[in-house]
């Protein structure tokens, strides 16, 4: 017992010793130490030439799908436009400098710098490519914008995608050429080109309107002059020719009254979102075509009563949510499918009472309206103790006069 640990205190000792090696200067990056490796400093490493193949071809791989993706979209700092199998372009994302207030789409465009111009809001300029012609604006192209405040599009322009202005919180118009064949517009607002669709209700709107009629601010309902304001900045007549109210063309408006017409049979997903000044909802039937979206008298649109319009077939889901200003809902039998959350937070509680939408008119009896298709919570909750407890359905009801 005592041998074995006297030798292991003997190889730990001799572990312990200092090791010098003495080497040659003019050996220093050659001098091998018996036991290990020789160095490779200066050698080629093993399979060099295996490693140095693969390396360039990478390299070749590389550059080829570097140009080949130059090709195919062209990028800079504010604009990606990006080539379709037709030979014409697609804007596919543009992101503001902060000072683009104005935009034309026709073309694929550059943004150049003038030399020796310090100001951002002056020391640029637009450069457009006439041989490139863009056809097709991808959604959320200008998502989220702040600065734009109108867009003009080309009567090149013949595909806009869904969403494609989605959240532009400065936009104020949008101008199409009237040689555009499939688009148009009313007074900035977006069409498609025979007015049976609303588009886009562009979110700064009112901004354009109040410029309009020579407002120099916003007026509020303590105003003298608030009706009137009201009547010419906050009230919107969609035209007798509309069907369909498409995803988000109402999202954030300011309006307060909106006539919507007899014939319309659709209002998509998230049609009036967040649309926060919306009051009242009022449907007008008319022997003539309506095609002016200015409001002057009720007389004018024909017979105007308080309700979604008879002949409304779908309301797409969070169709109206968080319109807390809303006070009056009337469903007509017509409609067959109510998205889910399709009234989403359209009811509070203020000092113990229900504001908002305190009550669902709906204008079919309860074994009917078993019929509708309807999605998950469709109809506002408020909090109710520990709860959030759905109104009232008032079935089989009369329209408000």
């Amino acid at each position: 017992m005592n041998k074995d640990k006297k030798k292991e205190k003997k190889v730990i000792d001799h572990l312990s010793d200092n090791v010098i090696i003495d080497i040659p200067e003019d050996e220093i990056w050659t001098y091998q130490v018996e036991g290990l490796p020789a160095p490779s400093i200066g050698q080629k490493p093993k399979n060099y030439l295996l490693k140095k193949i693969i390396f360039t071809v990478t390299i070749i791989i590389a550059v080829s799908l570097s140009i080949y993706f130059s090709f195919r979209a062209v990028k800079s700092d504010t604009f990606e436009f990006e080539a379709l199998d037709s030979g014409n372009y697609q804007l596919y994302k543009f992101s503001n400098t902060g000072n683009i207030t104005e935009l034309d789409i026709g073309y694929v465009t550059e943004i150049k710098y003038e030399e020796g111009n310090n100001d951002p809001a002056t020391n640029f300029y637009f450069e457009s490519d006439e041989t490139k012609v863009v056809t097709d604006i991808r959604e959320f192209a200008f998502n989220c914008d702040e600065k734009l405040k109108e867009i003009r599009i080309s009567a090149s322009v013949t595909n806009i995608e869904p969403l494609a202005f989605y959240t532009c919180r400065s936009l104020e118009r949008i101008i199409v050429d009237e040689n555009n064949p499939n688009y148009c517009d009313i007074d900035g607002v977006l069409y498609n080109k025979d007015k049976t669709e609303v588009i886009c209700y562009p979110m700064n709107h009112a901004n354009y309107l109040r410029e309009k009629y020579e407002y120099t601010e916003e007026i509020w309902p303590d105003n003298e002059n608030y009706e009137k304001y009201k009547k010419e900045v906050l009230t919107y007549v969609v035209p007798s020719t509309v069907t369909t109210i498409t995803e988000l063309a109402f999202n954030y408006c300011q309006i307060a009254d909106v006539y919507l017409p007899e014939g319309l049979t659709k209002i998509e997903t998230l049609g009036f979102f967040k649309s926060d000044f919306l009051e009242n909802i009022y449907s007008y039937k008319s022997d003539k075509d309506i095609e002016t979206t200015d409001y002057t008298t009720d007389k004018a649109l024909g017979t105007v009563y308080r309700s979604l319009p008879e002949g409304l077939e779908f309301i797409g889901s969070d169709c109206f949510s968080y319109c807390k200003k809303l006070g009056y809902m009337y469903i007509p039998s017509s409609v067959t499918s109510i998205g889910h959350h399709a009234f989403y937070d359209c009811v509070y509680k203020d000092n113990g009472e229900l504001r908002g939408i305190d009550v669902m008119n709906v204008a079919a009896d309860e074994e009917t309206f078993k019929n509708v298709n309807c999605g998950d919570d469709w109809k506002p909750k408020y909090k109710h103790m520990l709860f959030k407890k759905g109104i009232e359905i008032n079935y089989s009801a009369e329209r408000a006069s």
